[in-house]
């Protein structure tokens, strides 16, 4: 079997979204660990929507390949069905990374923890499930 592009991806997706969700787990963060939380946020998403990229691409998809065309690309071919809670997680993402006092972490982090992480968890569920039909005994 040819090692396909996207599936090497998800590998590193599958590592980045086990920290990020350990992050997630934890209780009360102090300002390192949301720091780490923002950090393990922003890997995660930048993975995701590279697997999704070339997932498209593999399968014969041409767009322009920006973040936010790839999800709304994906949602119009109908694998998934939430792009516009990835793009707005995009949109947090950003606004994170100008956060220099760490005053808009606290409504970030509920948004991300509601809205963005549980659509980021739909998307690699379904990357997971077809590895799994494609490799049933893996």
């Amino acid at each position: 079997m040819k090692d396909v592009r996207w599936k090497q991806l998800f590998f590193n997706f599958d590592k980045a979204f086990s920290r990020l969700k350990e992050a997630l787990e934890m209780g009360y963060l102090n300002e390192l660990e949301r720091n780490g939380l923002v950090q393990r946020f922003e890997f995660t998403l930048e993975l995701s929507w590279k697997v999704l990229k070339d997932f498209l691409q593999e399968k014969g998809f041409e767009y322009k390949p920006t973040p936010k065309d790839t999800f709304r690309e994906a949602q119009r071919a109908g694998f998934i069905d939430y792009a516009q809670e990835l793009v707005d997680g995009l949109d947090l993402r950003n606004e994170l990374s100008h956060d220099y006092d760490g005053q808009k972490f606290e409504a970030a982090e509920k948004h991300l923890r509601d809205v963005t992480f549980p659509c980021i968890e739909r998307l690699h569920g379904f990357f997971s499930e077809i590895l799994k039909t494609e490799n049933p005994e893996a």
